[in-house]
């Protein structure tokens, strides 16, 4: 690689990852539609360009981290990227969208003269911010070996799952325990409280016993247990609920093709969506503990660590 990198969509994901490629030694070509975005990538050190299509035409890898799949598309076919990019530009789709989608994204990327990636990635805001993003990877071997160099400029960890789409699916079916796991130690946290359980005593059990899980030791529901936990911040994100919608909507989609029983993920998926669309719009998916209580409300145990 000549270490020339254009990255499209420089919101709070993108923008911190295009930051951690300039502080790794890439001359980094940035594009965002939000002029604030593009100002805040540019004071990190990123070039600012006028389009999408103008760094990739100087680029040799293109990164691109939009909110769904038809932005991916649109950008690809529409909007002249593929047509703008030198021959054999490797595109690496770090976006967080439908199977099908980034199929048809690895297809026309192909079709062009090119070579793909699908890379979502897991870990959030505070994982890019820190280079910690885990890489789920679908295309093939060649195209994800020469990316790993620069993947690792970004997180800590890069996994190959397979062709094209295999990235997006590992992606789905991780949101998906997570969503479901947030939503069962939520319950179990409820449960408690009705029974006379302090959210410490039930803590200290879970977390060392079979109920040991990411969602109760890292993300806590319920402030007290974990300090650095959102919950701890009025559920200030974090990974914010309406992500966790949108995640949990594609595993849907996802289910219902295949013709999966999936009960669990389908549940999860309806109550994120009522969640984000009503109080959690601005909160942490952690924050879904609230309406696991039916009224929004805090515990007292959330203000004293005892219950009142």
């Amino acid at each position: 690689m000549s270490g020339i990198i254009a990255f499209i969509g420089l919101g709070h994901m993108g923008g911190q990852m295009a930051a951690n490629l300039v502080k790794a030694g890439y001359r980094v070509l940035g594009h965002d539609l939000v002029a604030r975005s593009l100002a805040t990538a540019a004071a990190t050190g990123v070039e600012p360009v006028a389009s999408a299509a103008d760094a990739a035409a100087e680029a040799d890898m293109v990164i691109t981290m939009l909110p769904a799949g038809r932005h991916v598309l649109t950008l690809y076919r529409d909007q002249g990227l593929l047509a703008a990019a030198g021959p054999g530009t490797l595109f690496v789709d770090c976006s967080t969208i439908d199977v099908a989608d980034a199929r048809a994204a690895h297809e026309a990327a192909v079709a062009a003269g090119h070579r793909a990636l699908d890379a979502p990635v897991s870990g959030g805001v505070t994982g890019a911010q820190a280079a910690t993003l885990t890489f789920m990877a679908g295309g093939g071997t060649a195209e994800f070996a020469e990316a790993e160099t620069v993947l690792a400029a970004m997180g800590k960890k890069s996994v190959h799952c397979g062709p094209a789409g295999a990235g997006q699916a590992a992606k789905i079916c991780n949101n998906m325990i997570l969503g479901v796991s947030m939503i069962a130690v939520s319950e179990a946290f409820v449960l408690g409280e009705s029974l006379g359980l302090t959210h410490q005593a039930l803590f200290d059990v879970a977390s060392t016993a079979s109920g040991q899980c990411w969602a109760l030791t890292v993300n806590c529901p319920v402030p007290g247990p974990v300090p650095a936990s959102p919950a701890n911040r009025d559920y200030r994100p974090g990974f914010a609920a309406p992500l966790m919608a949108k995640d949990l909507a594609l595993a849907a989609n996802a289910i219902r093709e295949g013709g999966v029983d999936a009960a669990l993920g389908l549940a999860a998926a309806r109550m994120y969506a009522r969640f984000a669309e009503g109080t959690g719009a601005d909160q942490d998916f952690s924050g879904i503990v609230r309406a696991v209580r039916g009224d929004g409300s805090a515990h007292p145990d959330d203000q004293n660590g005892t219950l009142a």
